[in-house]
């Protein structure tokens, strides 16, 4: 992990992690790093790209989330960014979901080893979640998971009343959310203003795509 620009990027957002905090950070990126020599988990293996597409991309998303969310991540792969939230968001209860189990055995390694007690990794479909828990969570996220328009198909069950759905996108977030507006609106969401960025060492343009249910 490339604690200066970890460091830089947390200063920018306006956030305040601990030491025990950094230190889970780079942990993470280390033990991905040891599980993916065994199996595949991400094609992202360098210290610099590592640190901006896992950490501090996943970070975006913290100025946007509530005290006490229950948050869930669709497609959570090997965590991202269903476990930097778990890390750096303690007061919320986080759950991810993905269809491939070894990506949650890795989920789940990694909240024993770091004793996170606030996320809840689960192996399955997003479908048959939505019929047990629907409603369930405050804050329904996932980050390069398909279309826009599947999203929002899948997450809007699962939003609770005045909950929210965030989509982390490209830079063509806008306006992929643009030509879906009549649709989102359809589902009972409103469209709230994209938050745009720039990831650090021009790693990338990206977008928060955020809808709110109505009441």
């Amino acid at each position: 992990m490339n604690r200066e620009l970890l460091h830089k990027a947390v200063a920018k957002l306006g956030l305040e992690l601990t030491e025990q905090q950094y230190g889970a950070c780079g942990l993470l990126l280390q033990e991905l790093l040891r599980w993916n020599k065994k199996i595949n988990l991400t094609a992202i293996t360098g210290r610099d790209e590592m640190t901006i597409k896992h950490l501090i991309d996943s970070l975006h998303l913290v100025p946007e989330i509530e005290p006490g969310e229950r948050i869930l991540d669709i497609g959570s792969g090997a965590g991202f960014p269903a476990l930097v939230l778990a890390i750096v968001r303690p007061d919320c209860l986080v759950s991810s979901i993905d269809a491939v189990g070894k990506k949650i055995s890795f989920q789940k390694h990694i909240s024993r080893l770091l004793k996170l007690e606030n996320i809840e990794p689960l192996h399955g479909r997003v479908e048959l979640l939505a019929v047990d828990r629907p409603g369930g969570f405050n804050l329904v996220t996932s980050r390069a998971f398909s279309s826009l328009e599947l999203f929002v198909k899948l997450a809007a069950p699962l939003v609770s009343a005045n909950g929210r759905m965030i989509s982390m996108r490209g830079a063509d977030g806008e306006q992929e959310t643009l030509s879906l507006r009549e649709s989102i609106t359809a589902t009972g969401f409103v469209v709230e203003p994209t938050v745009n960025y720039c990831l650090p060492m021009k790693m990338g343009e990206r977008s928060l795509v955020i809808m709110r249910k109505h009441c």
